[in-house]
């Protein structure tokens, strides 16, 4: 029977040993993908595949670049009218000290092509320095010299007539601490130049804005109140410790405030010549020595406090040189730059020679020839209690109640007292001024 249905099948049809017979019978045929075929070749496949991935994946686009501020989009270099140069500090750095080098070239910090003054590396001078005549009386140009005037006149025209008591009372209980949280923080570097852009931007709905001093300008407390009233226009109404309170003045108008350019970043500090010499002129190289190291073992005048206020510094190293000729001051915790610019303005203050920086200390001296000059000075910083007794009844017979219209920060000393200490807030600053180092 087997003999017989294998000769009934179907001719066109082969036998397939290696499948199951009922494929015979019922005459199944398996799909394609059951079938054996050649394998393709690895690259071709993965050509294949990369294609098909392509297609599918979108194509990247460029990541996103926020606008540079350094980019001026084609627009002209901002131009200021304001009558001075521009420095990053205007307290504490002079323009009488001279570098001997730049430790960078003279990359303005305004941004290439923002600012229509050239950076000359230590500022931006309002006026062309090629137009000084050396041979000329006056180097001054006659460009500068109006500057100032105009600055004068401009000055007296925005504070108008001057305050009476009632309004000077009003306006420095209204701006105190316990009033308003506006302030301004003074830090180590002094005013500097983006400083007075902040006060403009407070005097826009203020009349006027505390400023709190502290560290190493208030070795200079005038020279703050100085550069503060010159360079911003204002009036300081207020003045108790190294608290300020700065007015604008009663013709100020926040619309036509002065284009004040802004530093992008802190220019470099130039090279000074060094501070402590390998022998104080008119000693010896022995002399020297045994000078330095008689400092380190006298008595401590004082400790200087991190971010503290100094307004009393330079008249206790004065009185101190009455008696002694060596003044050593502990500046332990403060940071090196910090105690060598508070020896710069001593020298220059007092005056008096440096002598050592060595283990944190201040060592100045007095000199030989300064006992005399020393007395002078200290005679005309503090006059006697007669000679205060006799204007105050002077003032109070002439009833002079209203203060002039330039009245300066001297002043204001007067009206509170300079002694009481301020709080112990840090003061947030970052930078360091160009005071020789």
């Amino acid at each position: 029977m087997l003999l017989l249905r294998r000769a009934r099948a179907p001719p066109h049809l082969p036998p397939r040993r290696h499948l199951s017979r009922l494929l015979d019978r019922y005459g199944f045929v398996p799909p394609a993908s059951l079938t054996p075929s050649p394998r393709e070749p690895p690259r071709a496949a993965a050509a294949a595949a990369d294609s098909a991935a392509a297609k599918k994946r979108r194509a990247k686009k460029d990541p996103y670049r926020p606008p540079s501020s350094l980019d001026r989009g084609g627009r002209p270099p901002a131009h200021s009218d304001l009558p001075f140069d521009f420095r990053f500090s205007y307290t504490e750095s002079a323009p009488a000290s001279k570098p001997i080098g730049l430790r960078e070239p003279k990359y303005s910090p305004f941004g290439p092509g923002r600012l229509d003054r050239p950076w000359t590396g230590l500022c931006a001078p309002a006026v062309d320095a090629t137009l000084r005549d050396v041979a000329a009386d006056d180097p001054l140009p006659d460009a500068e010299r109006g500057l100032e005037e105009a600055r004068r006149q401009e000055r007296e025209r925005v504070l108008g007539e001057p305050l009476t008591p009632a309004e000077r009372t009003f306006l420095v209980e209204k701006y105190q601490k316990n009033r308003t949280k506006r302030q301004i923080n003074l830090g180590r570097d002094g005013l500097t130049h983006n400083m007075l852009n902040d006060i403009h931007n407070n005097w826009k709905c203020c009349e006027a804005v505390r400023i709190k001093c502290l560290g190493v300008p208030t070795v200079d407390m005038e020279n703050v109140c100085h550069q503060l009233e010159d360079k911003s226009g204002g009036l300081i109404i207020h003045r108790q410790g190294g608290q300020l309170i700065l007015y604008r003045g009663r013709h100020y108008n926040p619309k036509k405030r002065p284009v004040i350019p802004l530093m992008l970043w802190k220019p470099a500090e130039p090279i000074y010549p060094r501070l402590i010499k390998t022998t104080i002129e008119g000693l010896t190289v022995e002399e020297t020595k045994q000078m330095r190291k008689k400092g380190l073992h006298v008595p401590v005048l004082t400790k200087l406090a991190k971010n503290g206020y100094y307004a009393s510094l330079v008249p206790m190293v004065r009185d101190a040189f009455l008696a002694d000729e060596l003044v050593r001051i502990d500046c332990k915790g403060l940071p090196k730059s910090d105690f060598r610019k508070i020896g710069v303005k001593l020298r220059d203050l007092v005056p008096c020679i440096l002598v050592s920086f060595d283990k944190e200390q201040i060592i100045v001296w007095r000199g030989k020839d300064n006992g005399g000059s020393i007395q002078d000075q200290t005679q005309k910083s503090f006059p006697s209690v007669t000679d205060s007794d006799g204007a105050s009844v002077k003032n109070e017979s002439d009833d002079q109640e209203q203060a002039p219209s330039d009245w300066s920060s001297d002043e204001c000393s007067g009206i509170s007292s300079a002694n009481e200490e301020p709080d112990d807030k840090p003061v947030i600053s970052n930078l360091d001024s160009s005071t020789p180092i």
